[in-house]
Parts: C-alpha cells; structure tokens; sequence
C-alpha cells in the first residue's frame, strides 16, 4: 500500500518541487494549494490530488483532508510548506500585516497539524515535516517580522516532538538557506515600512541580497529542499532538523562558535557592508 502525503504551498517553488520529489518516489501526493484551477502541471501526474487549501482558513483545511482521506484512505506525511515573508523595519510594518505574517507562516502549520493529528494518533505513526528557514534560528535585518514567525515555528515544533513521540508520530524541521523561491520570489516589500530613517539601507539590503541574480547569499538549485524533505520523510530518524544549502550550514555553523557579541558584528560586517 502506497503511503500518502499531504502538502501545502504546492502551486510553486519548493511545493511544487516537493510534490514532484515525492510522486516521482511512488507516493500518492495531495498536493494543495488556494486556486487549483490554475495548476496545469501536477494534476497531470499519477496519483497526484491538487486540491483547495487555504492554511489560514480551518473550514478550508477540513475539507481538503477529507478530500484526501477519501481519495487515498489516510495521510502519512504533512509538509507544511505555505509561507510568507514580509521584508522591512518592524517599527514600520502594520500590525495586519503583521498577524497575516503569523497567520500564514505560524497558525497556518498550527491549524494543519491539528486537523491530521487525530488519524495519525489513531494508527500510531505518521510524520510532519514543518519547512522553517535558517531564519528560524539565527536573523538577518528587516525580516524582523518573517523571522519571528520562524523562529515560533521552530520552538512549537521541537516541543511537540516530545508530545507526539508516545504516539509514534515524528516531528521534523527542514531549514533551507537563501534560495530564490524562498526569498526573491516569495517575500515581498511591506508598503508600510518606507520610513524616511530605514528606507535608505533597508532598499539597499533587499534589493543586494534577495533581488540581485548571483547573490553571495543565493544556495543554488531549490531542489536540495524537496530532497532534503523527501529524506525527513523516510529516514525513519530522530532527527529534528535538516539544515540545506551552504549558507543555512555555514551560519548555523558559526552561530554555534560564536558569542552574541562576535556573531552580531560578523553579521553587521557581511550583511551590511557597503551599505549603510
């Protein structure tokens, strides 16, 4: 019998990359998103389900697990990959932009997970694969707010594995670098945050970090997250956290060697050189 995964955000980017990681593998894949009707691709494949799903609405996420479950019979695997970023000054951004950001990218997992946990519980098995960010753990300037979100995914997460563990139900993270779909293509500019005092630096950041091609920070082919997904999934492990791309793994890296005082001014250095 062929496993099943349920995954969100799967209209592009790591979604659809994921989606495909794991049909290609054998598995029936649910691959959700909010306007199925505009997929041409993954409805193609073989047991594949695109469906409708909205993390942000829980009657929407009712219905696509229902959807599934009667497609496929249960879902073994969740990959809450649905994610927004916000770029910007904290002081600058809106209070609802910043609840859609915590909507989106913190309550969205919350709201998933608690509709697929009581089927996992009931046979005992399943795993749930949260894509945070190597933002969930360390920080770059003015994605304040994204990071937040990522940072509350990461400790949610960590301690819900050891909720979920008597239930045989495995919890992981998977934390890429700065690929394009994550950062260039799927965070956007806060229209709120252009104040006079940040606007200067914080345009120069975003736009040499995130919107440049050949960025210093740019990890390569996004297909390393749909791997590294796929290997979460069926590494059958107690590992938590699948760090991808060089930058995820260098600064992780030198996060752990260094003093908050060294790290803070290493970061100053390399993130805003030439800039402010």
């Amino acid at each position: 019998m062929k496993n099943t995964v349920l995954i969100t955000g799967a209209s592009s980017g790591f979604g659809k990359l994921i989606a495909k990681k794991f049909q290609s593998e054998g598995w029936n894949v649910v691959a959700t998103m909010r306007s199925p009707q505009k997929e041409t691709e993954l409805n193609q494949l073989e047991n594949v389900l695109v469906t409708e799903l909205d993390v942000t609405k829980p009657n929407s996420i009712a219905k696509a697990i229902i959807t599934a479950t009667d497609k496929f019979g249960t879902i073994d695997a969740l990959v809450n990959n649905a994610g927004l970023g916000i770029a910007g000054p904290m002081e600058g951004i809106s209070n609802d932009e910043i609840r859609n950001q915590m909507d989106v990218n913190l309550f969205g997992p919350i709201n998933t997970m608690k509709a697929v946990l009581p089927q996992m519980r009931a046979k005992k098995s399943g795993t749930i694969i949260n894509v945070s960010s190597i933002g969930g753990r360390v920080a770059f300037p003015y994605f304040s707010v994204y990071m937040a979100s990522k940072h509350a995914l990461e400790g949610l997460t960590d301690s819900m594995q050891y909720e979920l563990d008597p239930f045989g139900i495995r919890l992981k993270l998977v934390e890429p670098g700065v690929f394009k779909t994550a950062f260039g293509e799927n965070s956007t500019q806060s229209e709120t945050s252009k104040m006079a005092d940040y606007h200067e630096t914080n345009q120069k950041f975003y736009d040499k970090y995130f919107k440049t091609e050949g960025s210093s920070l740019d990890d390569g082919d996004p297909q390393q997250v749909a791997d590294a997904v796929y290997e979460a999934a069926t590494d059958n492990s107690e590992q938590l956290r699948y760090p991808v791309g060089a930058s995820a793994i260098q600064t992780l890296g030198a996060r752990q060697q260094m003093s908050d005082i060294d790290f803070k001014n290493m970061m100053k250095q390399h993130a805003l050189a030439g800039i402010a």
